[in-house]
């Protein structure tokens, strides 16, 4: 081993911080900081590192000497080997104020941004159980906790229906319990491994590319309407038939059964056809008396009920009297542009994926929404001058791109534009910070609120409401 990557022994050392992608943060006696995966901040620990860098170390608590006051007991059984919910051993509160000092940090680090009186961080009401949408696959090699390892015991079986272990493509945790989405979702994750191991329904192995059950995802949406996909590497109309069966059966107050035969590499399956079993294709969810429907490939905001509260500090930050033209960039299916609508004269959506604008274009009209107009392109592209003098040009731009932010040529053209409001929703502050300040010398910032919308992870969003100078 080099001398680079040889593991080195910290002993009592306090972890000081909550740092980017969950880590945590402790400083080694030679001033380097340690990146640490199963601590919280105010633990005092005993190091192993694993790799060395240039300016940090990575490594992992071997030994605790004080547990931090932060600590709280995880729910969920699987939260050792889980990566889901990397956070579920910090008290919630603590959970939030690390959320919302990242987001300050990269704004003021990053961007070299003055910002106003932050309004403080708006937490979840339901900190477990929060998702409409779940995916697990399914594996003929499950992953083995260090327990059944090292025990003589021999395993009964290797099938497994749950989450990828961080880091290992073919390998699957095996879930008995999921505290993210609401019941009936462990019943029917549950009752699908107990009915398929006990029919000889072959769980798909990735590294042989064999088997038949390859992943299931689930929607559980506020409207209390289920969709469930199967999805099956191969066609055997015998044992396919034979599980979507039971599931009619088993639980009749499924909305949506679908499923797909998938034989390529990947999982995905947005380049798949989506076949219709039992009920119809796709299910409703609802907010603020809009209804908005939702199919096997639409993209819909995860938590549902956080999604309201996001989208209404998003009206409020725009400011509307109802006589303006909005653009929405990044719209996706065009959620926030209908939320919107109402009291604004107009709204332009764009969005580069075309299934989500066909999915905005069939919403509005299912909304009996006329001012909305929705446009696929690249970004960089479709946002032109030319698009502007066709449409309108806008008084208030709401953004909300995806984690990379905008791309550079996006930021110039609204530069260009100069509308008297911008609304930046963002799920990445770094990003989101990295624009503002190709924006400060034109705008300065008037309000700043991050809305933690995943409890028990370190994800965070952050809405700015930027004014012109």
């Amino acid at each position: 081993m080099s001398r680079r990557n040889k593991r080195q022994i910290f002993e009592n050392i306090e972890v000081i911080d909550a740092g980017a992608r969950g880590k945590t943060v402790a400083k080694a006696p030679d001033g380097r900081v340690i990146f640490l995966t199963n601590t919280v901040p105010g633990d005092v620990v005993d190091i192993e590192t694993g790799r060395k860098r240039k300016a940090y170390y990575e490594g992992k608590a071997i030994h605790f000497h004080t547990l931090s006051d932060k600590r709280t007991t995880p729910v969920c059984e699987h939260f050792e080997y889980c990566g889901g919910c990397k956070w579920q051993h910090m008290k919630y509160e603590d959970q939030l104020f690390y959320k919302e000092k990242e987001v300050t940090q990269n704004l003021v680090r990053i961007g070299h941004l003055e910002l106003p009186e932050i309004t403080p961080i708006l937490g979840c009401d339901k900190t477990y159980f929060y998702r409409n949408k779940m995916e697990f696959s399914f594996s003929s090699n499950r992953w083995l906790t260090y327990e059944e390892i090292n025990s003589e015991e021999e395993v009964d079986s290797k099938n497994a229906l749950g989450f990828h272990i961080s880091g290992m493509w073919d390998k699957i945790l095996d879930i008995n319990t999921c505290h993210l989405q609401e019941d009936p979702s462990n019943e029917i994750r549950n009752a699908i491994k107990e009915f398929s191991i006990k029919n000889d329904i072959a769980f798909f192995n990735p590294r042989e590319q064999d088997g038949l059950l390859r992943t299931m995802m689930l929607r559980i949406v506020s409207t209390s309407e289920i969709m469930l996909v199967i999805q099956f590497y191969k066609e055997d109309k015998t044992k396919r038939e034979l599980l979507l069966n039971f599931i009619t059966e088993r639980f009749p107050q499924i909305t949506s059964l679908q499923y797909v035969i998938n034989g390529k590499a990947n999982d995905t399956i947005y380049d798949q056809e989506v076949v219709l079993y039992a009920g119809r294709d796709h299910i409703f969810e609802e907010m603020e008396g809009l209804r908005f429907k939702i199919n096997a490939k639409s993209f819909y905001q995860t938590n549902s009920e956080q999604a309201y509260e996001l989208y209404k500090i998003t009206r409020n930050f725009a400011g509307l009297s109802g006589s303006e033209i909005v653009y929405d960039l990044y719209t996706g299916t065009g959620t926030i542009a209908q939320f919107v609508s109402k009291k604004a004269a107009k709204v332009v959506g764009v969005e580069s994926v075309p299934e989500a604008i066909e999915d905005a274009k069939k919403n509005a009209k299912l909304n009996a929404i006329e001012n909305c107009e929705f446009y696929v392109g690249d970004m960089k592209e479709v946002f032109t001058s030319e698009f502007i003098k066709q449409h309108g040009k806008p008084d208030i731009i709401i953004t909300d791109p995806p984690r990379d932010g905008m791309h550079k040529k996006v930021v110039e053209q609204i530069l260009a534009i100069a509308p008297k409001r911008v609304v930046y929703v963002s799920c990445n502050s770094a990003t989101q910070a990295r624009d503002l300040a190709l924006m400060k010398e034109h705008y300065k910032i008037v309000k700043t609120q991050a809305v933690d919308m995943f409890p028990q992870t370190h994800h965070v969003e952050n809405v700015v409401l930027l004014e012109l100078i």
